[in-house]
């Protein structure tokens, strides 16, 4: 259990959870949010056919504040999907969402964590960098963007220990 407290709101407890396809509409409201190419409904529930790891942070009262989504490999971890609800970035919790991505990384006796992150998103980029990911290379044209256009990928990993 961990707990938050802002300026704005009281302390409240918070919670992981595995990723439930019945809490997917809560899920894909935030992620619609947060991001102009959102991931549907679909790519969410192919994940969790997959057997992906999928853990949603969760306020006191069930609100979804974050959530991530892992595929693990022979070696490696590769984070798919992290989302920080728009309302509550900036408070600690992309932070507190890799933390446990790490430590259940470590746990599968994996110590690679891998990413891509558009380059545009430097708020996103500063997050990693400061968790300890590194940039390792760039992926031309890998995600959609307005107009038909596509936007690179900056290819990031950190190793465990």
């Amino acid at each position: 259990m961990y707990q938050l407290q802002t300026p704005q709101e009281p302390l409240r407890e918070l919670r992981f959870e595995p990723l439930l396809a019945a809490q997917l509409d809560r899920v894909v409201a935030v992620e619609q949010q947060a991001y102009a190419h959102a991931w549907s409904r679909t790519h969410f529930l192919d994940a969790l056919h997959s057997g992906y790891h999928a853990q949603v942070l969760l306020a006191d009262d069930n609100e979804v504040l974050g959530y991530f989504v892992a595929m693990k490999g022979v070696d490696e971890v590769h984070l798919l999907n992290i989302t920080v609800a728009p309302e509550h970035q900036g408070q600690g919790l992309a932070r507190l969402l890799l933390d446990a991505l790490a430590l259940w990384t470590r746990g599968q006796s994996v110590y690679w964590l891998w990413l891509e992150v558009r380059v545009g998103n430097t708020a996103a980029i500063r997050a990693y960098e400061r968790q300890g990911f590194r940039r390792v290379g760039v992926r031309k044209d890998y995600y959609p963007a307005a107009h038909g256009q596509r936007e690179s990928a900056i290819v990031m990993s950190m190793q465990l220990t």
